[in-house]
C-alpha cells in the first residue's frame, strides 16, 4: 500500500521523510494539490455500492483505496495553478480532492478537519489549560480599556497575532514583540489583539510529538540576549538546540492535548521559565522539524516515516489512531 503526501514541490523538510520511505521499501506518491488539472489528474467512481478511485502525478497513478496513510504537509490552494485559476475551480478541486481522500481507509497526518480546528489559537490555548499544560496569562480582545487594564495586572506583555502568518503571497511570519510600558492601546479597537504577558525564559523548548513518539529539543537563552528578542525565530544565532527530556506530567499533558485535537503531529512551542516550568505557547500542527533534526540528530523524519508506513485502518486486523495501536474485534 502506498503513502500519499500532500506538499509543494519546494518542501525539502518532506524529502527527509521521504528517504526514509523509500530506504524501507514503503511506495510513496508525493504531489501538490495546487497542480490539479495541470500535472496531476484524479477520478472516482461511485457505482453499485462501491467506490473506486485514482489520483495521477508525476506518470505514477495510485488507487485511493490502496493508500495506507496520507501526510497533509504543506499542500498548495487545490488547482491554484491551473491555466486559468478561479475561487470556483480551486472550490471544486479541493472538494473533489478531499472528499474523495475522506472516503478511504487511509490514516491522516493530520486528517484536513483536525487540522483546520488545530489552527485556531484561541481554541489552542483553552485545550491547553484543560490538559494541564500552564500557559501565560492572555488576552485577546478589540477593547482599548481591557487591553489597558490588562496592561496594568501584567506590565511586562508581548503582543502577537492571533493567527500567525500574514496573509500576503509568499505568506510572512509575524513576529512576537514586547509591549512598550507607554504604549498606547487604542488601535486595539480596530482588530483582534493577542497580548500575552512575558516569561522571562531561560530556555526555548521545541517539542514535536509523532502519534505517542515525543521528541523534545531545548535552546538555552544566551545571558548577553537582548530581552526585546523574545521571539526564537528572528532572535540572533546563540546558543544550539539540543535533546532534552519531556518532563512526565508535561507528557502525559501533550498526549492528552492530542488526542482531544484528534492530531497524529504535532509542533509544540514552549518556554521554559527560572523554575523549570515549561509555559506552553502553541502547537503547529504542521510545524517544521528539519532544522530541528539537523542540529539535534533526532530521528523525527525516520518517525514521521515509520508512521506512514504502519498499516492503513482495518488492515491486517488493527485500527490506528494517532500512532496508538488497538485491536479490532
Amino acid at each position: 500500500m502506498t503513502v500519499l503526501i500532500l506538499t509543494s514541490e519546494e518542501d525539502v523538510t518532506a524529502d527527509m521523510v521521504v528517504v526514509h520511505l523509500n530506504a524501507s521499501g514503503v511506495p510513496v506518491v508525493r504531489l501538490d494539490p495546487a497542480d490539479l488539472t495541470g500535472g496531476v489528474s484524479l477520478s472516482g467512481e461511485y457505482v453499485h455500492g462501491s467506490f473506486r478511485g485514482h489520483l495521477s502525478a508525476g506518470g505514477r497513478l495510485v488507487s485511493i483505496g490502496g493508500l495506507r496513510s496520507v501526510w497533509v504537509r504543506r499542500p498548495g490552494t487545490p488547482a491554484g495553478r491551473a491555466a486559468q485559476p478561479s475561487a470556483w475551480l480551486t472550490e471544486e478541486a479541493s472538494q473533489a480532492l478531499y472528499g474523495m481522500l475522506r472516503g478511504s481507509d487511509a490514516r491522516w497526518m493530520n486528517h484536513p478537519d483536525a487540522a483546520r480546528r488545530a489552527r485556531h489559537k484561541p481554541w489552542q490555548l483553552r485545550l491547553a489549560q484543560r490538559r494541564g499544560l500552564p500557559v501565560p496569562a492572555t488576552l485577546i480582545t478589540t477593547f482599548p480599556r481591557a487591553a489597558r487594564e490588562f496592561a496594568e495586572r501584567y506590565p511586562d506583555l508581548v503582543v502577537k497575532p492571533v493567527s500567525g502568518a500574514h496573509p500576503q503571497d509568499p505568506p510572512r511570519a509575524v513576529p512576537t514583540s514586547r509591549v512598550a510600558p507607554d504604549a498606547d492601546f487604542s488601535a486595539v479597537a480596530f482588530g483582534p489583539t493577542l497580548l500575552q504577558r512575558r516569561i522571562a525564559k531561560r530556555a526555548d523548548i521545541r517539542l514535536t510529538a509523532v502519534g505517542d513518539r515525543l521528541l523534545a529539543a531545548r535552546k538555552a537563552a544566551s545571558p548577553d540576549a537582548d530581552a526585546d528578542e523574545v521571539d526564537v525565530r528572528f532572535a540572533a544565532p546563540g546558543l544550539p538546540w539540543q535533546p532534552v527530556d519531556v518532563p512526565p506530567r508535561t507528557a502525559e499533558a501533550v498526549r492528552a492535548y492530542l488526542r482531544d485535537a484528534e492530531l497524529a503531529y504535532g509542533a509544540f512551542d514552549f518556554v521554559e521559565d527560572a523554575d523549570g516550568t515549561w509555559w506552553f505557547l502553541e502547537c503547529n500542527q504542521s510545524g517544521q522539524f528539519g532544522f530541528v533534526e539537523v542540529e539535534t540528530g533526532q530521528p523525527i523524519a525516520r518517525t514521521i516515516a515509520e508512521w506512514l508506513a504502519l498499516p492503513a485502518t482495518g488492515e491486517e486486523g488493527t485500527a490506528h489512531l494517532n500512532g496508538r495501536n488497538s485491536a479490532v474485534s
